[in-house]
């Protein structure tokens, strides 16, 4: 996948800044597709000179002037054609994955803290997550938003990224308890555990 269809995407829920959009990725699209700020303004840009968004001027009294971006036919036909195409495999590439499989022969006192850490960023992404779900909920129950919403692209990758760092902290549960478990009997018994 290509920034350039997260961002037409995105657009979907209407016209927005290059800051609106920051944010947007920043709260929503992030549980499937980081960006930087930089990185994003680098391809309205493109998608802007490729005739698939539009731009227009705000003029702002005390405040720099901004960009207002939204999409254009041919825009909204790249990213219908964009969902007929079969998606490539996921790739993990997650650096604390390497950690924990060398934790045997490294730090693993370090590399329990970063389990630890990965939690707390899943807890405070599902906080954020729960916050969103309530606001697109609107209070509603969720069948009654899924019967009703005009949009509901937005609110199953929400869900996706919920799962994900769910699974995250019944991961590094896991995780821990084994790590500590091995240090108390490694750590009891030494001996006995180098001749195990």
């Amino acid at each position: 996948m290509s920034l350039k269809h997260a961002v037409l995407a995105a657009l979907l829920e209407g016209e927005a800044s290059g800051y609106d959009l920051a944010k947007i990725f920043d709260v929503s699209v992030a549980n499937f597709w980081a960006a930087t700020p930089q990185q994003l303004y680098r391809e309205l840009e493109r998608l802007a000179e490729a005739g698939l968004i539009t731009a227009r001027v705000v003029e702002q009294e005390r405040r720099p002037n901004k960009r207002m971006f939204s999409l254009t036919e041919p825009g909204r036909q790249d990213l219908v054609a964009y969902t007929t195409a079969p998606p490539r495999p996921s790739a993990v590439r997650d650096e604390l994955m390497v950690q924990v499989q060398a934790c045997d022969e490294g730090d693993t006192a370090a590399v329990r803290s970063f389990v630890a850490q990965r939690m707390e960023t899943a807890r405070a992404k599902l906080a954020r997550y729960d916050r969103l779900r309530e606001w697109m909920l609107d209070g509603r129950d969720e069948e009654t938003y899924l019967d009703e919403a005009e949009r509901i692209g937005p609110y199953l990758t929400l869900m996706r990224g919920r799962f994900f760092e769910e699974e995250n902290l019944r991961w590094g549960e896991r995780a821990l308890a084994v790590l500590d478990r091995r240090a108390a009997v490694r750590g009891s018994a030494p001996e006995a555990a180098h001749r195990g």
